[in-house]
Protein backbone atom coordinates (compact mmCIF):
# COMPACT_ATOMS: atom_id res chain seq x y z
CA UNK A 1 0.00 0.00 0.00
CA UNK A 2 1.43 3.07 -1.20
CA UNK A 3 -0.74 5.31 1.25
CA UNK A 4 1.59 6.43 4.59
CA UNK A 5 -0.53 7.47 7.53
CA UNK A 6 0.26 10.10 9.85
CA UNK A 7 -2.38 8.76 12.85
CA UNK A 8 -1.31 6.07 14.95
CA UNK A 9 -4.78 4.36 14.67
CA UNK A 10 -4.58 3.93 10.94
CA UNK A 11 -0.70 3.26 11.08
CA UNK A 12 -1.69 0.28 13.62
CA UNK A 13 -4.56 -1.22 11.46
CA UNK A 14 -2.45 -1.19 8.60
CA UNK A 15 0.69 -3.08 9.85
CA UNK A 16 -1.26 -5.44 11.51
CA UNK A 17 -3.35 -6.97 8.80
CA UNK A 18 -6.78 -5.27 9.90
CA UNK A 19 -8.22 -3.41 7.15
CA UNK A 20 -9.68 -4.31 3.49
CA UNK A 21 -10.74 -1.26 2.51
CA UNK A 22 -11.07 2.37 3.34
CA UNK A 23 -13.65 4.98 1.20
CA UNK A 24 -11.01 7.79 1.76
CA UNK A 25 -8.17 7.53 3.63
CA UNK A 26 -6.64 10.71 3.63
CA UNK A 27 -9.41 12.26 5.00
CA UNK A 28 -9.76 9.95 7.56
CA UNK A 29 -6.21 9.96 8.42
CA UNK A 30 -6.36 13.79 8.59
CA UNK A 31 -9.75 13.68 11.00
CA UNK A 32 -8.04 11.16 13.20
CA UNK A 33 -4.95 13.30 14.06
CA UNK A 34 -6.83 16.93 14.60
CA UNK A 35 -9.71 15.98 16.94
CA UNK A 36 -11.11 12.86 18.78
CA UNK A 37 -13.03 11.05 16.64
CA UNK A 38 -16.08 8.61 17.40
CA UNK A 39 -15.83 5.34 15.45
CA UNK A 40 -19.02 2.38 16.25
CA UNK A 41 -19.18 -1.38 15.01
CA UNK A 42 -22.63 -2.77 15.44
CA UNK A 43 -23.27 -6.16 17.10
CA UNK A 44 -27.02 -7.99 16.61
CA UNK A 45 -27.85 -10.01 19.54
CA UNK A 46 -28.55 -13.47 18.09
CA UNK A 47 -27.05 -15.13 20.91
CA UNK A 48 -26.21 -14.22 24.27
CA UNK A 49 -22.75 -13.87 23.45
CA UNK A 50 -20.64 -13.05 20.87
CA UNK A 51 -17.73 -15.21 19.15
CA UNK A 52 -14.28 -15.52 18.67
CA UNK A 53 -15.93 -13.84 15.51
CA UNK A 54 -16.56 -11.06 15.96
CA UNK A 55 -13.03 -10.49 17.84
CA UNK A 56 -11.48 -8.88 15.52
CA UNK A 57 -13.71 -5.95 15.32
CA UNK A 58 -13.75 -5.69 18.78
CA UNK A 59 -9.75 -5.61 18.68
CA UNK A 60 -10.50 -2.47 16.24
CA UNK A 61 -12.16 -0.66 18.64
CA UNK A 62 -9.98 -1.23 21.42
CA UNK A 63 -7.20 -0.19 18.95
CA UNK A 64 -9.13 3.40 18.48
CA UNK A 65 -9.60 3.92 21.75
CA UNK A 66 -6.21 3.36 22.55
CA UNK A 67 -5.13 5.82 20.30
CA UNK A 68 -7.40 8.57 21.39
CA UNK A 69 -10.34 7.78 19.84
CA UNK A 70 -13.69 7.20 20.80
CA UNK A 71 -15.42 3.93 20.53
CA UNK A 72 -18.99 3.14 20.25
CA UNK A 73 -20.43 -0.02 20.44
CA UNK A 74 -23.90 -0.48 18.92
CA UNK A 75 -25.85 -3.27 20.14
CA UNK A 76 -28.64 -3.91 17.44
CA UNK A 77 -31.50 -4.27 19.85
CA UNK A 78 -33.85 -2.61 16.96
CA UNK A 79 -31.70 -4.47 13.67
CA UNK A 80 -32.11 -7.90 15.42
CA UNK A 81 -35.81 -7.98 15.22
CA UNK A 82 -35.24 -8.32 11.40
CA UNK A 83 -31.93 -9.83 10.74
CA UNK A 84 -29.10 -9.23 8.55
CA UNK A 85 -29.18 -11.04 5.15
CA UNK A 86 -25.97 -10.78 4.56
CA UNK A 87 -24.50 -13.77 2.66
CA UNK A 88 -26.44 -16.22 4.69
CA UNK A 89 -28.39 -18.95 2.17
CA UNK A 90 -31.85 -18.51 4.37
CA UNK A 91 -33.90 -16.40 6.91
CA UNK A 92 -32.65 -15.70 10.29
CA UNK A 93 -35.11 -17.17 12.61
CA UNK A 94 -37.02 -14.12 14.17
CA UNK A 95 -36.38 -13.85 18.49
CA UNK A 96 -38.63 -12.30 20.81
CA UNK A 97 -38.07 -8.99 22.45
CA UNK A 98 -36.95 -10.71 25.63
CA UNK A 99 -35.00 -12.99 24.30
CA UNK A 100 -33.05 -10.21 22.57
CA UNK A 101 -33.14 -8.03 25.32
CA UNK A 102 -31.62 -11.15 27.72
CA UNK A 103 -28.61 -11.36 24.40
CA UNK A 104 -27.63 -8.17 25.12
CA UNK A 105 -27.33 -8.44 28.44
CA UNK A 106 -24.77 -11.34 28.19
CA UNK A 107 -22.94 -9.77 25.26
CA UNK A 108 -22.35 -6.60 27.27
CA UNK A 109 -20.25 -8.09 29.84
CA UNK A 110 -17.70 -8.88 27.13
CA UNK A 111 -16.97 -5.15 26.18
CA UNK A 112 -15.73 -3.89 29.86
CA UNK A 113 -12.76 -6.31 29.33
CA UNK A 114 -11.98 -4.52 26.38
CA UNK A 115 -12.76 -0.83 26.17
CA UNK A 116 -13.30 1.62 29.26
CA UNK A 117 -16.31 3.20 29.72
CA UNK A 118 -17.09 6.74 31.55
CA UNK A 119 -17.31 9.95 30.78
CA UNK A 120 -13.73 11.26 29.62
CA UNK A 121 -13.50 12.54 25.90
CA UNK A 122 -12.19 9.09 24.51
CA UNK A 123 -14.64 7.05 26.75
CA UNK A 124 -16.62 4.48 25.38
CA UNK A 125 -20.04 4.13 24.50
CA UNK A 126 -22.64 1.22 24.33
CA UNK A 127 -26.15 2.61 22.61
CA UNK A 128 -29.29 0.39 21.69
CA UNK A 129 -30.10 1.44 17.94
CA UNK A 130 -33.89 0.37 19.40
CA UNK A 131 -33.81 3.47 20.70
CA UNK A 132 -34.40 5.20 17.70
CA UNK A 133 -35.49 2.20 15.64
CA UNK A 134 -38.15 1.11 18.12
CA UNK A 135 -39.72 4.59 17.78
CA UNK A 136 -40.36 4.87 14.01
CA UNK A 137 -43.37 5.74 12.55
CA UNK A 138 -43.25 4.29 9.42
CA UNK A 139 -45.31 5.99 6.72
CA UNK A 140 -42.98 9.35 7.92
CA UNK A 141 -39.75 7.17 7.69
CA UNK A 142 -40.74 6.06 4.08
CA UNK A 143 -41.00 9.59 2.84
CA UNK A 144 -37.75 11.10 5.28
CA UNK A 145 -35.37 8.23 4.33
CA UNK A 146 -37.07 5.76 1.93
CA UNK A 147 -36.67 7.99 -1.20
CA UNK A 148 -32.42 8.42 -0.36
CA UNK A 149 -32.07 4.93 -1.47
CA UNK A 150 -32.35 3.17 -5.22
CA UNK A 151 -33.56 -0.48 -4.97
CA UNK A 152 -31.49 -1.00 -8.74
CA UNK A 153 -28.37 0.31 -6.58
CA UNK A 154 -29.36 -2.02 -3.43
CA UNK A 155 -30.32 -5.22 -5.66
CA UNK A 156 -26.28 -4.96 -6.75
CA UNK A 157 -24.59 -4.94 -3.30
CA UNK A 158 -23.00 -8.47 -3.48
CA UNK A 159 -24.74 -9.37 -0.18
CA UNK A 160 -28.27 -9.41 -1.66
CA UNK A 161 -27.40 -10.44 -5.53
CA UNK A 162 -25.09 -13.53 -4.21
CA UNK A 163 -28.60 -14.62 -2.63
CA UNK A 164 -30.71 -14.12 -5.40
CA UNK A 165 -28.51 -15.38 -7.77
CA UNK A 166 -28.57 -18.54 -5.95
CA UNK A 167 -32.77 -18.34 -6.44
CA UNK A 168 -32.94 -18.21 -2.74
CA UNK A 169 -35.79 -16.15 -1.24
CA UNK A 170 -34.93 -12.83 0.36
CA UNK A 171 -38.12 -11.23 2.53
CA UNK A 172 -38.81 -7.76 2.64
CA UNK A 173 -38.38 -7.86 5.88
CA UNK A 174 -34.83 -8.73 5.60
CA UNK A 175 -34.19 -5.92 2.51
CA UNK A 176 -34.74 -3.30 5.03
CA UNK A 177 -32.24 -4.42 6.94
CA UNK A 178 -29.58 -2.49 5.08
CA UNK A 179 -31.49 0.50 5.41
CA UNK A 180 -31.85 0.62 8.92
CA UNK A 181 -28.04 -0.15 8.97
CA UNK A 182 -27.82 2.88 6.99
CA UNK A 183 -30.02 4.84 9.73
CA UNK A 184 -28.08 3.82 12.26
CA UNK A 185 -25.41 5.67 10.96
CA UNK A 186 -26.81 8.69 10.47
CA UNK A 187 -28.66 8.82 14.45
CA UNK A 188 -25.08 7.90 15.88
CA UNK A 189 -23.73 10.95 13.54
CA UNK A 190 -26.56 13.33 14.91
CA UNK A 191 -26.55 12.35 18.26
CA UNK A 192 -22.95 11.67 19.32
CA UNK A 193 -21.08 13.10 16.40
CA UNK A 194 -19.70 9.39 15.19
CA UNK A 195 -18.20 10.16 12.14
CA UNK A 196 -16.89 6.36 11.46
CA UNK A 197 -18.10 3.21 10.89
CA UNK A 198 -15.94 -0.44 11.15
CA UNK A 199 -16.89 -3.78 10.04
CA UNK A 200 -16.24 -6.49 8.03
CA UNK A 201 -15.90 -6.43 4.47
CA UNK A 202 -19.29 -7.71 3.92
CA UNK A 203 -20.23 -4.63 4.87
CA UNK A 204 -18.85 -1.99 2.71
CA UNK A 205 -22.22 -1.56 0.61
CA UNK A 206 -24.48 -0.95 4.05
CA UNK A 207 -21.67 1.38 5.20
CA UNK A 208 -21.58 3.65 2.05
CA UNK A 209 -25.37 3.44 2.32
CA UNK A 210 -25.19 4.99 5.65
CA UNK A 211 -22.30 7.63 4.53
CA UNK A 212 -24.54 8.71 1.38
CA UNK A 213 -27.58 8.94 3.81
CA UNK A 214 -25.89 11.36 6.44
CA UNK A 215 -24.51 13.49 3.15
CA UNK A 216 -27.65 14.08 1.63
CA UNK A 217 -29.62 14.47 4.97
CA UNK A 218 -27.24 16.35 7.12
CA UNK A 219 -24.20 17.18 4.84
CA UNK A 220 -22.18 15.41 7.33
CA UNK A 221 -18.60 14.19 6.04
CA UNK A 222 -18.19 10.35 7.45
CA UNK A 223 -16.21 7.54 6.29
CA UNK A 224 -15.97 3.58 6.05
CA UNK A 225 -13.06 1.05 7.06
CA UNK A 226 -13.25 -2.70 6.71
CA UNK A 227 -11.39 -5.29 7.68
CA UNK A 228 -11.39 -9.01 6.07
CA UNK A 229 -13.53 -11.92 6.41
CA UNK A 230 -10.90 -13.99 7.90
CA UNK A 231 -10.29 -17.54 7.90
CA UNK A 232 -8.01 -19.91 9.44
CA UNK A 233 -5.00 -21.63 6.95
CA UNK A 234 -7.54 -24.27 6.44
CA UNK A 235 -10.05 -22.26 5.13
CA UNK A 236 -12.43 -22.51 8.11
CA UNK A 237 -14.48 -19.60 9.54
CA UNK A 238 -12.88 -17.55 12.43
CA UNK A 239 -15.21 -18.54 15.38
CA UNK A 240 -15.78 -22.04 14.76
CA UNK A 241 -14.15 -25.12 15.69
CA UNK A 242 -15.11 -28.65 15.68
CA UNK A 243 -17.10 -28.06 18.49
CA UNK A 244 -18.94 -25.30 17.56
CA UNK A 245 -19.03 -21.51 18.49
CA UNK A 246 -15.74 -20.36 20.23
CA UNK A 247 -18.28 -18.08 22.64
CA UNK A 248 -16.23 -15.01 24.30
CA UNK A 249 -18.44 -15.80 27.63
CA UNK A 250 -17.10 -18.14 30.04
CA UNK A 251 -20.49 -18.63 30.40
CA UNK A 252 -20.93 -20.43 27.40
CA UNK A 253 -17.23 -21.47 27.22
CA UNK A 254 -14.71 -22.18 29.68
CA UNK A 255 -11.67 -20.57 29.88
CA UNK A 256 -9.71 -23.56 29.66
CA UNK A 257 -11.38 -24.62 26.32
CA UNK A 258 -11.49 -20.88 24.62
CA UNK A 259 -7.39 -20.94 25.69
CA UNK A 260 -7.18 -24.26 24.25
CA UNK A 261 -8.64 -23.12 21.26
CA UNK A 262 -5.80 -20.54 20.38
CA UNK A 263 -3.24 -23.26 21.60
CA UNK A 264 -4.21 -25.58 18.65
CA UNK A 265 -3.91 -22.45 16.47
CA UNK A 266 -2.32 -23.76 13.14
CA UNK A 267 2.04 -23.25 12.34
CA UNK A 268 0.99 -21.02 9.71
CA UNK A 269 -1.98 -18.77 11.29
CA UNK A 270 -0.04 -17.85 14.36
CA UNK A 271 2.23 -15.04 13.59
CA UNK A 272 -1.51 -13.38 11.84
CA UNK A 273 -3.18 -14.27 15.03
CA UNK A 274 -0.52 -12.33 17.58
CA UNK A 275 -0.81 -9.02 15.12
CA UNK A 276 -4.56 -9.51 15.36
CA UNK A 277 -5.45 -10.44 18.51
CA UNK A 278 -2.93 -9.64 20.64
CA UNK A 279 -1.35 -6.35 21.60
CA UNK A 280 2.72 -7.70 21.00
CA UNK A 281 4.80 -5.80 19.49
CA UNK A 282 4.93 -6.06 16.01
CA UNK A 283 8.61 -6.94 15.36
CA UNK A 284 8.01 -9.93 18.42
CA UNK A 285 4.99 -11.08 16.18
CA UNK A 286 7.09 -11.86 13.28
CA UNK A 287 9.76 -13.64 15.27
CA UNK A 288 7.31 -15.68 17.24
CA UNK A 289 5.26 -16.78 14.05
CA UNK A 290 8.76 -17.55 12.27
CA UNK A 291 9.46 -20.00 14.69
CA UNK A 292 9.59 -23.80 13.68
CA UNK A 293 9.00 -27.15 14.70
CA UNK A 294 8.74 -27.65 19.12
CA UNK A 295 9.45 -23.92 19.63
CA UNK A 296 6.18 -22.88 17.95
CA UNK A 297 4.57 -23.78 20.73
CA UNK A 298 5.96 -21.50 23.24
CA UNK A 299 4.45 -19.20 20.74
CA UNK A 300 0.94 -20.74 20.53
CA UNK A 301 1.00 -20.57 24.07
CA UNK A 302 1.90 -17.11 23.91
CA UNK A 303 -0.73 -16.13 22.19
CA UNK A 304 -3.73 -18.32 23.86
CA UNK A 305 -2.03 -16.18 27.03
CA UNK A 306 -2.57 -13.07 25.77
CA UNK A 307 -5.77 -13.59 24.03
CA UNK A 308 -7.04 -15.61 27.12
CA UNK A 309 -5.60 -12.37 29.59
CA UNK A 310 -7.89 -9.91 27.11
CA UNK A 311 -10.87 -11.42 27.32
CA UNK A 312 -11.24 -13.27 30.72
CA UNK A 313 -8.17 -11.18 32.92
CA UNK A 314 -4.88 -12.26 34.34
CA UNK A 315 -5.95 -14.53 36.75
CA UNK A 316 -8.36 -16.76 35.14
CA UNK A 317 -5.34 -16.77 31.86
CA UNK A 318 -3.06 -17.84 34.95
CA UNK A 319 -5.29 -20.33 36.39
CA UNK A 320 -5.83 -21.76 32.86
CA UNK A 321 -2.20 -22.00 31.98
CA UNK A 322 -0.99 -23.59 35.04
CA UNK A 323 -3.91 -26.10 34.40
CA UNK A 324 -2.67 -26.92 31.03
CA UNK A 325 0.85 -27.12 32.21
CA UNK A 326 -0.98 -29.55 34.86
CA UNK A 327 -2.79 -31.39 32.29
CA UNK A 328 -0.36 -32.01 29.61
CA UNK A 329 3.21 -32.08 30.99
CA UNK A 330 2.24 -33.68 34.34
CA UNK A 331 -0.15 -35.89 33.42
CA UNK A 332 -2.70 -34.73 36.29
CA UNK A 333 -6.00 -33.36 36.64
CA UNK A 334 -6.95 -29.83 36.42
CA UNK A 335 -9.46 -27.81 39.18
CA UNK A 336 -10.01 -25.72 35.79
CA UNK A 337 -10.74 -28.26 33.29
CA UNK A 338 -14.51 -28.54 31.84
CA UNK A 339 -16.61 -31.03 34.55
CA UNK A 340 -19.43 -32.76 34.62
CA UNK A 341 -21.22 -34.63 37.59
CA UNK A 342 -22.75 -38.20 37.35
CA UNK A 343 -25.57 -39.14 39.82
CA UNK A 344 -25.04 -42.28 41.82
CA UNK A 345 -28.06 -43.86 40.01
CA UNK A 346 -26.75 -43.38 36.64
CA UNK A 347 -23.34 -45.27 37.66
CA UNK A 348 -25.90 -47.72 39.38
CA UNK A 349 -27.45 -48.54 36.19
CA UNK A 350 -24.39 -49.21 34.10
CA UNK A 351 -22.55 -46.08 32.85
CA UNK A 352 -20.11 -46.60 30.11
CA UNK A 353 -17.28 -44.78 29.08
CA UNK A 354 -18.51 -44.28 25.65
CA UNK A 355 -21.42 -42.64 27.22
CA UNK A 356 -19.35 -40.16 29.45
CA UNK A 357 -17.74 -38.65 26.29
CA UNK A 358 -20.88 -37.74 24.80
CA UNK A 359 -22.13 -36.51 28.49
CA UNK A 360 -19.15 -34.86 28.73
CA UNK A 361 -19.46 -32.97 25.22
CA UNK A 362 -16.23 -34.54 24.01
CA UNK A 363 -17.58 -36.07 21.59
CA UNK A 364 -21.00 -35.29 19.85
CA UNK A 365 -22.76 -39.07 19.58
CA UNK A 366 -22.21 -42.47 20.67
CA UNK A 367 -21.48 -43.77 17.20
CA UNK A 368 -18.13 -40.95 17.46
CA UNK A 369 -17.36 -41.70 20.76
CA UNK A 370 -17.38 -45.33 20.15
CA UNK A 371 -15.10 -44.85 16.90
CA UNK A 372 -12.75 -42.42 19.45
CA UNK A 373 -12.43 -45.90 21.21
CA UNK A 374 -12.24 -47.81 18.59
CA UNK A 375 -9.34 -45.47 16.88
CA UNK A 376 -7.31 -45.75 20.12
CA UNK A 377 -8.34 -42.37 21.09
CA UNK A 378 -10.02 -42.26 24.41
CA UNK A 379 -8.27 -42.46 27.76
CA UNK A 380 -9.42 -42.37 31.36
CA UNK A 381 -7.20 -40.95 33.71
CA UNK A 382 -4.28 -41.49 31.21
CA UNK A 383 -4.84 -44.80 30.59
CA UNK A 384 -6.33 -46.42 27.06
CA UNK A 385 -9.66 -47.24 26.68
CA UNK A 386 -10.05 -50.42 24.28
CA UNK A 387 -13.54 -51.98 24.93
CA UNK A 388 -16.41 -49.63 23.79
CA UNK A 389 -18.54 -51.55 26.37
CA UNK A 390 -16.09 -50.69 29.34
CA UNK A 391 -18.00 -48.94 32.31
CA UNK A 392 -17.47 -46.90 35.16
CA UNK A 393 -18.68 -48.07 38.91
CA UNK A 394 -18.74 -46.30 42.38
CA UNK A 395 -15.23 -47.56 43.40
CA UNK A 396 -13.96 -45.15 40.52
CA UNK A 397 -14.80 -42.25 42.03
CA UNK A 398 -12.50 -41.87 44.84
CA UNK A 399 -11.26 -39.07 43.24
CA UNK A 400 -12.44 -36.86 40.31
CA UNK A 401 -12.42 -38.83 36.48
CA UNK A 402 -10.06 -37.45 33.67
CA UNK A 403 -11.85 -38.36 30.36
CA UNK A 404 -9.65 -37.78 27.57
CA UNK A 405 -10.55 -37.48 23.69
CA UNK A 406 -7.23 -37.31 21.94
CA UNK A 407 -3.82 -35.35 23.63
CA UNK A 408 -5.70 -31.88 23.78
CA UNK A 409 -9.39 -32.41 24.98
CA UNK A 410 -9.97 -33.38 28.18
CA UNK A 411 -13.10 -33.39 31.37
CA UNK A 412 -13.57 -33.94 34.48
CA UNK A 413 -16.38 -35.85 36.11
CA UNK A 414 -17.01 -36.80 39.41
CA UNK A 415 -20.17 -38.31 41.28
CA UNK A 416 -22.42 -35.99 42.31
CA UNK A 417 -22.98 -35.62 46.31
Amino acid sequence: MGFQPKSDFLNIMISRGFISDCTDYDGLDNLLISEVCPGYIGFDATAKSLHVGSLMQIMMLRWLQKTGGKPITLMGGGTTKVGDPSFRADERPLLSNKQIEENISGIKGVFSNYLDFGEKPSDALMINNAEWLDELNYIQFLREIGGHFSVNRMLSFESVKSRLDREQSLSFLEFNYMILQAYDFYELNQRYGCKLQMGGSDQMGNIINGMELSRRKANAKVFGLTSPLLTTSDGKKMGKSQNGAVWLNKEMLSPFDFWQFWRNTSDSDVGKFLKLYTEIDLDECEKLGSLKGAEINEAKSILANQVTTLCHGDKIASDVENTAKEVFEKGGVGSDLPSYSVTLGEVKTGLTVAQLLTKTGLTKSGKEAKRLISEKGARLNGVLITDISQIVNVDDFNEPLKLSAGKKRHAIVDLQK
